[in-house]
């Protein structure tokens, strides 16, 4: 019997009787990160990393039963060996480990092999199955490294403000908000949070972590704003509160902006291909290096990668059908 199985509720472990980032509520919810595909209301309990504790609590509710756990602290529910690993995607992510009768498997969750100098680095586990993501399984995604992002990202600022643009850039409220955060140049101007952003800094400001930025509010006089960058979520593009910001120049961060359509239809002036996820490249290598026999494919083009897997590199390899959904990343 597999180790882990999909059912109604989510990715669900029979042996241990819990579940790994369930969409219905049920008795004990393992949490790879904070994102809402991946961590949903009404469970039990929950059990995720300690800095993915504070976001739960902000985005699910502080009443909620949550344990907080270390990376690679080990803990046993009705004899499966579980532990946490490092998965680099945002702050708190983690890839779940489960070790039964012998056997390993390994959940990524989302993940990526880049460092972004501010969540806590992939970590390579070796296993027997791996459950993969591949939001980005084709060759066009091939991202330029982080550095060469941020780089263009302080040009644009640059330029827009000697200009007297201000600049907008858009991203996850938690993950992309605060890499962005942690590379900007903070000499070219001032920088302001979207309610959004503000919010999941100062939850994880208790855990340690400072980001530059002050929140927007209404005694903030935006006609004097010149020449400043504005970190918000997806949704405030095209909205009342973003035109308020004018005159202003506006740009996507995520991994769909590799391709020009994508920006297009977002109607932004520039796109920057910011991903929190493993592109081609690095989805390729981590496969090939876990040593899993066994490799699923779960969220993005998994029936294209599986194929290639099985293909390119005699791994055996299947789909793995979840209700995890990146196709619009950057929209919390």
């Amino acid at each position: 019997m597999s180790l882990l199985t999909v059912n109604e509720n989510g990715l669900y472990c029979k042996q241990g009787d819990f579940y790994i980032d369930p969409w219905r509520p049920v008795k004990i919810a393992l949490i790879t990160h904070g994102h809402s595909d991946h961590m949903r209301w009404g469970m039990q309990h929950y059990i995720c990393h300690h800095h993915t504790v504070p976001i739960l609590k902000l985005r699910l509710g502080g009443e909620q039963s949550v344990q907080g756990v270390h990376y690679h602290e080990s803990f046993d529910i009705n004899g499966v060996c579980i532990s946490f690993h490092p998965a680099g995607h945002i702050i708190g992510s983690a890839q779940i480990r489960l070790a039964y009768n012998g056997e390993v498997w390994v959940f990524t969750g989302d993940y990526k092999l880049e460092s972004d100098g501010v969540s806590e680095p992939f970590e390579l586990v070796t296993c027997d199955h791996f459950i993969s993501e591949c939001t980005f399984g084709l060759p066009i995604y091939q991202f330029p490294g982080h550095a060469k992002v941020y780089s263009d990202i302080n040009a644009w600022w640059r330029s827009n403000a000697q200009e007297g643009f201000n600049t907008v850039l858009y991203g996850y409220s938690l993950g992309k908000a605060q890499n962005i955060l942690a590379h900007v140049d903070q000499s070219i101007g001032e920088i302001y949070l979207h309610g959004a952003v503000a919010n999941v800094n100062e939850v994880l400001s208790d855990a340690g972590y400072d980001f530059p930025g002050i929140r927007m509010s209404s005694g903030i006089d935006r006609p004097k704003m010149e020449g400043a960058l504005i970190i918000a979520p997806p949704s405030a593009n095209d909205s009342p509160w973003v035109k308020k910001l004018k005159p202003y120049r506006e740009a996507m961060c995520s991994g769909w902006m590799q391709l020009r359509g994508a920006r297009r239809r977002r109607s932004v002036d520039k796109g920057f291909p910011l991903s929190d996820h493993c592109d081609w490249n690095q989805l390729n290598t981590a496969v090939q290096n876990t040593g899993a026999s066994h490799i699923y494919l779960t969220h993005g083009y998994e029936a294209n990668f599986a194929r290639w897997v099985s293909e390119r590199y005699n791994i055996r390899s299947s789909v793995l059908q979840t209700l995890y959904n990146d196709e619009m990343e950057g929209e919390e």
